[in-house]
């Protein structure tokens, strides 16, 4: 069963998401909007294997964003073609009967642009990182803390194994 709005508003006050900017923009009718704190352009390859014991992530560098007019208080980051990592401002702290699929917002989608993710498993907490792809010829500009992903979180039968990977934060 995915957590509907009234659901999910009670789960975040309770803890699910958090360091969220404003949580009636961010909440939504289905789901929770993920804000981009950071981007960063991929610098090298990475390797993958079965077991993760040769798993390589690879380098990245922060791509800074710049204001527009000094009296901004964020900036813009100018994307040109590729694929670039975006990280969260929120933390997502699951619990072990919650799981989460997240989307790439609409508008993203209309630009030329899409996310890719992966599942959070129940049990993950940490911030969010995710692929943006600009397949715009053009490119795109991306205000900092932009609503760019929408998660979803659907509830599970408890698990007997929740997640505990590289990437969780305590």
């Amino acid at each position: 069963m995915k957590l509907n709005n009234e659901q999910l508003e009670e789960a975040v006050e309770e803890g699910l998401v958090e360091n969220f900017i404003d949580l009636d923009k961010q909440l939504t009718p289905n789901g929770f909007d993920l804000t981009a704190k950071e981007i960063h352009r991929f610098k090298e390859s990475g390797k993958l294997d079965f077991s993760n014991s040769e798993r390589e992530i690879p380098e990245t560098e922060k791509v800074e964003a710049s204001k527009k007019d000094e009296e901004d208080d964020y900036g813009w980051w100018n994307l040109e073609p590729g694929a670039y990592k975006i990280k969260t401002n929120e933390i997502v702290d699951l619990p072990e009967d919650i799981i989460g699929f997240a989307y790439p917002r609409s508008s993203l989608l209309r630009m030329g642009c899409t996310i890719e993710n992966g599942v959070w498993d129940a049990g993950f907490r940490g911030t969010s990182e995710f692929l943006l792809i600009v397949e715009n010829s053009e490119g795109v500009e991306i205000k900092e803390n932009a609503r760019v992903n929408h998660i979803v979180f659907e509830k599970i039968e408890e698990t007997d194994q929740a997640y505990e990977g590289r990437y969780q934060e305590k």
